[in-house]
């Protein structure tokens, strides 16, 4: 693989990916909202690794700008693709904010359709190609919004790894538990709620999810525990898993009233 785009690349699970792809000698197209962070995180890529790193500022709950990175995608250069840009979405279906649900949408719903839909057609005509979503493991269960639109996201993934199938194109959805990335920071989660040995590093997530794709799995649960636990709620009867689901949401509300969804 010579050349991936990530979104989400200047900071957790999203840099790991960066880094562990420039440390193999690939070059990078980094997408992310702050122009001025994008260019240091290059600088320091460049520095570090000596890999050609370009840069494109693009918020991605805008469909203009989702617009940009497709067309980037259909150059038809990029060899991987990774979804992963996203933020916590903690806001109830009934009366909730209308607002956030539709950006957490475009960010980690619409933008992953578009820009995985770009880098499949020019991959499949190139017999080759990886695409990895990062996702979360609350995409098994049905706690809230946020695991509602990473099942989505989820789905998505399996239809087009199927569509794909036989191509040379592998599709990966990633689904790691609890990481420590800026995403739960900006959601206020509070992280003493969260036993400690729940907790991944955003590296361990990355190198899971590389190794998946290489492999041309289609589903990466990084971690013993969390390929436990999913392995756990796949097999559950669906009234079973929604009922876990709402005890788990009742105890993580009681425990952490603003706490951050997987």
């Amino acid at each position: 693989m010579q050349l991936a785009l990530i979104t989400g690349g200047t900071s957790g699970i999203g840099l790991e990916f960066a880094r562990a792809l420039a440390r193999g000698g690939a070059g990078l197209v980094l997408v992310a909202r702050d122009a001025a962070r994008l260019e240091a995180v290059a600088d320091h890529l460049r520095t570090e690794f000596g890999v050609a790193v370009e840069t494109l500022a693009a918020d991605l709950a805008e469909r203009a700008d989702q617009a940009r990175v497709a067309a980037r995608l259909r150059s038809g250069d990029v060899d991987v693709l990774i979804n992963n840009a996203g933020f916590s979405l903690k806001t109830p279906l009934v009366g909730g904010d209308d607002d956030l649900a539709d950006r957490a949408y475009e960010v980690m719903g619409r933008a992953p359709r578009v820009l995985s839909g770009a880098a499949a057609s020019v991959m499949r005509d190139a017999g080759r190609g990886w695409i990895i979503n990062v996702i979360s493991v609350s995409a098994l269960t049905r706690q809230d919004s946020y695991s509602a639109l990473k099942a989505y996201t989820l789905a998505l993934s399996e239809v087009l790894a199927g569509e794909l199938a036989g191509s040379g194109v592998h599709v990966t959805a990633v689904l790691p538990g609890w990481t420590r990335t800026e995403s739960h920071d900006r959601g206020r989660s509070a992280r003493s709620g969260v036993p400690g040995f729940l907790w991944l590093s955003p590296a361990e997530v990355a190198a899971d999810g590389l190794r998946a794709a290489r492999a041309g799995r289609v589903i990466a649960v990084p971690s013993k525990r969390y390929k436990l636990l999913a392995a756990i709620l796949r097999a559950l009867p669906a009234g079973a898993m929604r009922a876990i689901s709402h005890q788990i949401k009742g105890s993580r509300s009681r425990s952490r009233p603003t706490g951050g969804s997987s």
